[in-house]
């Protein structure tokens, strides 16, 4: 598989899969309508900065999420807080539940191609966080064992679902507990973006439902190895 290497940017091209100039009235009007029970749906974001040349497949955000410094548990049962404990250039957080028939295994598996694509020394700039939507089923050996079916890195958190919910609204992800299933089941409707969170604990970019690896890996790259262009906030380390 092909490294996206640092040597040079990745080229630029137009996206066609996202829309450019939503306002943020009309964001936050559709929020209530994009959820997802993990089977289709249309993701608002806030206003988007830039346009078709700048480089990204994502959405740059003009108004960025603020990640808000509450605590979860991670896979190994210790505190972790997406603010306090995301320090590394870039991490991609994603909301979603290991009973998910779809659109979860599918955004897992294709950030896992994405990151594979990149190489050794963007890898190590990068976490992956997947927080629950589903705590009351997915406890923490749970998560473990099915984020370990894409990366045994990735990170898992879990929580009461109020503190969940709380953290996915103030980055723009919506969470509400779905029909029953004919088998005694239930389904969790949940936005599906992919999230990018900075080292300063602001959302620069978010990915749509539908993203490719490559594109995915394309985009990564270019904000690893010039955050500059994207006016990226840099770690005061």
């Amino acid at each position: 598989m092909p490294d996206v290497r640092s040597a040079g940017r990745p080229p630029r091209r137009p996206r066609s899969r996202l829309a450019r100039r939503w306002s943020v009235g009309l964001a936050a009007s559709l929020l209530a309508g994009a959820l997802a029970a993990c089977g289709g749906g249309t993701e608002p974001v806030a206003t988007i900065r830039g346009g078709d040349d700048d480089g990204l497949h994502g959405a740059l955000l003009v108004e960025q999420y603020v990640v808000p410094d509450l605590p979860l548990t991670d896979t190994g049962g210790q505190p972790f807080s997406l603010a306090a404990d995301t320090d590394k250039p870039l991490t991609l957080v994603f909301f979603g539940y290991t009973h998910c028939p779809d659109i979860c295994p599918l955004t897992m598996a294709n950030v896992a191609s994405a990151v594979a694509r990149l190489s050794d020394e963007q890898r190590a700039q990068l976490d992956v966080v997947v927080v629950t939507t589903d705590p009351a089923r997915d406890d923490e050996a749970t998560l473990r064992a099915w984020l370990d079916r894409f990366a045994p890195d990735f990170i898992g958190l879990t929580g009461p679902l109020p503190r969940i919910t709380r953290i996915a609204e103030a980055m723009g992800v919506a969470i509400e507990k779905g029909r029953k299933l004919p088998s005694g089941g239930y389904e969790v409707d949940h936005g599906t973006p992919l999230v990018a969170v900075d080292a300063q604990d602001r959302s620069p970019v978010v990915w749509t439902q539908g993203f490719s690896p490559v594109d995915l890996a394309e985009d990564l790259a270019a904000l690893l190895d010039h955050p500059e262009d994207f006016d990226l906030e840099q770690s005061d380390e």
